[in-house]
């Protein structure tokens, strides 16, 4: 994923709902969204190469990964983070459970930003330069640095997502609107991550599309104050005009 904006127990009528964006390499092989065969209550992508995933969720767990963007040098890692999201849900730990079990690997992986929830609690972990940590209700953004760091894309989800909230019911178009922002921050505004000047733009949307890379596809989960569930997947070739959509409920 390289946005994912999550409100967490702040409101009593939706006590979670995530919305993220998956940007990857349109030659990148995927699986949409479905029950996998390992374990038919997990419903996940598949990312046909490594075999792990990027947002998956099983009952009242859920998980969701983010690279950390840094130089390539830093990037080679014979362990995928995919498989952080696919090892969470296929277990029954808690959060900090597991968190503590897979300590060790931490290192081995290329730069991440992990989210686990289980309907009661909601961890955050990243291997770049921040301790596991529970999070406490509230709205947040996560895209390719530290929770909360106010890139522009980041503060505008957040401010999106804020005041769709204020509603009782949530309207899923308006929810996967804000998923589909392609407006581009200001070059002011740009954080500076190294990477080239004409990247840091493109990559600066909520909704990317370059020729070879971009969103490629939006997923929302949402549970109500009675643990029903739905999850929605949205999947784009380069535009967010047209789309082919899997939707999943369920009671926890």
């Amino acid at each position: 994923m390289c946005l994912i904006l999550i409100a967490h127990q702040y409101t009593d009528q939706t006590p979670l709902l995530v919305l993220a964006n998956r940007d990857e390499f349109y030659d990148r092989p995927t699986a949409a969204a479905a029950p996998w065969d390992e374990c038919g209550e997990l419903i996940a992508g598949r990312d046909l190469v490594s075999g792990g995933s990027w947002f998956g969720t099983r009952g009242l767990r859920w998980a969701s990964v983010t690279n950390f963007r840094e130089s390539m040098k830093n990037h080679h890692s014979h362990r995928s983070r995919g498989w952080l999201v696919r090892d969470y849900l296929l277990s029954n730990d808690p959060p900090q459970e597991f968190l503590l079990k897979i300590a060790g690997q931490v290192p081995e992986y290329a730069g991440f930003n992990l989210l686990l929830g289980n309907g009661k609690e909601l961890w955050y972990c990243s291997n770049r330069g921040r301790a596991a940590q529970r999070v406490e209700p509230g709205i947040y953004g996560l895209s390719n640095h530290l929770l909360d760091t106010p890139w522009p894309k980041v503060k505008r989800g957040k401010d999106a997502l804020r005041a769709l909230m204020k509603h009782a019911q949530i309207d899923l178009d308006q929810a996967f609107t804000i998923l589909a922002d392609t407006s581009l921050a200001t070059d002011a505004d740009l954080p500076d991550t190294g990477i080239p000047l004409a990247w840091e733009r493109a990559l600066s949307a909520a909704f990317i599309s370059t020729k070879d890379y971009g969103t490629r596809c939006s997923t929302l989960l949402m549970r109500s104050a009675s643990n029903s569930h739905l999850f929605a997947e949205r999947r784009f070739a380069a535009s967010p005009g047209s789309w082919e959509e899997s939707t999943f409920s369920w009671t926890a």
